[in-house]
């Protein structure tokens, strides 16, 4: 059993997340097992039959089926989670952009895995990054503990009536998911304060008020419910920003909203990563400075809403720019890169993309001192041929 008081324990970040589902109580959970996430069903299961979680338990035949439960519950006016990785969150295409155009605020909790091919059950970005058109906001997390907290914001910002957008928690495989670390688990109290009981804007499938959902709109109404979802997706910027503020006053957490800064203050160079990645980065920051060099790091938290101002704001005074890509857009860049290139681009800065760790291979401290070292080399230059520079690569020439 979870005890209902706040308290700390060493955990998995599926478990984290499994318990932080349980305090945000869902009425309805879609299970279909895939590593490296299968432990947070598991966990879920056990909770539902135990009586920690008062919630419908379905056991989809597949991850097309769960995202369609999860949309059709969702529809009915109660709070839904489901989670998957790689295969599985491509084998839900096809729902996952129609619950975002239905502006139905599901929450997902994505282990990052290797999408094929070639195969792989290790950490990279490949599965989430081509769900990043579909009306999703997407939220990587560093550790165990920011994917406990999140999971709750995720529910807080989804469900604001400015917002009304699914969201993705997204978490490194393995790295996090089957490492433990210290978490603090809010009270059931605390979190009840936090995190009301969802009352729907639009219960789409309540027999009282029908409405038409997923059809088919002629050209005369496309084009306006596709401006709503994305003005939707730029006022979750504030709601983002409001909650994490929230979160901090009640329970001491700050994790930047949209991003976070680490030794910016006089850094001359960056760089710019998201999940677990950023732990490493900072230690290899504080080292560096101790070497007497200024660097710093920007760890973005929120690929979707994608944080221009505050990116450019962040970046304003360092003399190069990083971009470190666990994923890759074939023949061009990372997807991150282009975002963070577009969001500098009247700066005129020069501008790496690293990509690192692709199929789960380790990003360690001297890949990290070969990035900030790269840095040095561009500073001052106002064009490279090239942006693109494998990290660790075999075969690649650096």
């Amino acid at each position: 059993m979870i005890p209902k008081e706040r308290y700390q324990d060493m955990m998995t970040a599926n478990k984290a997340v499994a318990i932080a589902v349980t305090r945000a109580r869902p009425k309805v959970v879609a299970a279909y097992p895939i590593s490296p996430q299968t432990d947070i069903v598991e966990y879920l299961a056990d909770y539902v039959a135990n009586g920690n979680l008062d919630a419908e338990y379905v056991r989809a035949e597949g991850e097309h089926s769960a995202m369609t439960i999860c949309a059709a519950a969702q529809g009915t006016g109660v709070r839904t989670f489901t989670a998957t990785a790689s295969q599985g969150l491509a084998y839900m295409h096809e729902v996952v952009s129609a619950t975002g155009g239905m502006r139905l605020p599901v929450v997902m909790f994505v282990a990052n895995r290797t999408l094929m091919s070639p195969g792989g059950i290790w950490p990279e970005h490949s599965d989430s990054m081509p769900e990043r058109d579909a009306a999703w906001m997407q939220l990587y997390v560093e550790d165990n503990q920011e994917a406990f907290d999140m999971i709750l914001q995720a529910y807080k910002i989804a469900e604001d009536p400015r917002v009304l957008l699914p969201i993705m928690v997204c978490g490194d495989g393995y790295i996090l998911t089957h490492t433990s670390d210290k978490v603090e688990v809010l009270s059931i109290e605390e979190v009840d304060e936090f995190l009301p009981s969802y009352k729907a804007e639009h219960a789409y499938l309540d027999i009282d008020r029908p409405t038409a959902q997923g059809i088919i709109v002629p050209p005369e109404y496309h084009m306006e419910a596709k401006y709503q979802m994305h003005k939707a997706m730029k006022d979750a910027k504030t709601v983002i920003k409001e909650i994490n503020t929230e979160f901090f006053e009640k329970f001491g957490r700050d994790y930047g909203g949209l991003l976070a800064e680490y030794r910016m203050e006089d850094a001359e160079r960056a760089i710019v990563v998201m999940g677990s990645t950023a732990g490493t980065t900072k230690l290899a920051i504080d080292q560096l400075r101790e070497k007497g060099e200024k660097v710093g790091l920007v760890k973005l938290r929120f690929f979707r809403p994608f944080p221009v101002e505050e990116m450019s704001e962040a970046l304003k005074n360092v003399k190069a720019v990083g971009v470190m890509d666990r994923s890759l857009s074939y023949g061009s860049t990372g997807q991150v890169f282009i975002e963070v290139r577009n969001a500098l681009y009247e700066m005129k800065k020069p501008i790496l993309n690293f990509i690192a760790g692709l199929g789960g291979r380790d990003i360690r401290e001297e890949d990290l001192n070969f990035m900030f070292d790269k840095l040095k080399e561009v500073e001052g230059k106002e064009k490279i041929k090239d942006p693109v520079v494998f990290v660790n690569t075999r075969g690649v020439t650096v």
